[in-house]
């Protein structure tokens, strides 16, 4: 993931200017880096929204370096779609939306016009207030049915089926027992039929469990990433991108062995 605002709960402002943040990206596809996940609004417990306008400002130029180098996914993070179909005119072609298609009519649109793929994230309230009193009944289950309703809901609306990512959005709207019942239970979210993305990388919870601030949490951030990818996580969103990679090798070469 490429943060390009300047409140990221990880990062905040280390990639705040163009050149520096395509200059981490070309670090981020050289350590190993899949996909590059460009976002210019934070979405962290208690942040603001930001103006579209804003979003594009910080994000457009991003995205064209990345491209003008690189034929690799890119993807734009981001709820509103005149940012996206932004994103989509310079080189994007994956839409991360933490609302699941909610926040803006036009954003399904978009991305059926556009035939790109698209995240579906789950998120209990929203980013300001995500955090004050997350509740579930069974939140397996509960998470499970909201991503099997937006997918479905977004295939009446022209999408894909086979563009379609689920992400049951650790960290958004959820306690710390919840995000552990989530990457317990990944093989549930797995069995709903489409690709499972995973986001645990420095997340607080982390920080509950074995302590440490947000850039000092890579041990419980691999482990949480390798856990996801041997349960069935297509997709593991991170920071550390050469340190995730090379846990990832070695939990592949363990699954691989006789």
């Amino acid at each position: 993931m490429l943060n390009c605002t300047p409140d990221s709960f990880s990062d905040g402002g280390s990639y705040s200017n163009p050149t520096a943040a395509i200059d981490h990206a070309r670090r981020m596809i050289a350590e190993g880096a899949d996909m590059i996940d460009v976002g210019g609004e934070s979405t962290r417990p208690g942040s603001d929204s930001v103006p579209e306008s804003e979003q594009i400002r910080r994000t457009i130029p991003v995205i064209t370096g990345i491209r003008r180098e690189w034929g690799g996914p890119i993807s734009i993070d981001t709820t509103r779609a005149k940012v996206a179909r932004a994103a989509i005119d310079v080189g994007a072609n994956w839409i991360n939306d933490i609302s699941a298609l909610r926040d803006d009519p036009e954003m399904a649109d978009a991305i059926a016009e556009s035939g790109c793929h698209v995240v579906l994230m789950h998120m209990q309230g929203a980013p300001r207030t995500m955090q004050n009193d997350p509740a579930y009944d069974d939140v397996v289950t509960e998470v499970a049915d909201f991503l099997k309703e937006r997918a479905d809901w977004a295939q009446t609306q022209g999408i894909a089926r086979e563009r379609i990512i689920i992400d049951p959005g650790i960290g958004f709207g959820k306690t710390l027992a919840h995000n552990l019942a989530i990457l317990h239970h990944i093989a549930s979210f797995n069995a709903l039929g489409y690709p499972v993305l995973v986001g645990a990388s420095r997340k607080s919870f982390i920080g509950k469990i074995a302590g440490g601030e947000a850039g000092d949490r890579l041990e419980g951030s691999l482990v949480a990433a390798v856990w996801g990818a041997i349960n069935g996580a297509g997709i593991i969103r991170v920071h550390d991108v050469q340190a995730t990679y090379r846990a990832l090798e070695v939990a592949r070469a363990i699954s691989r062995s006789q």
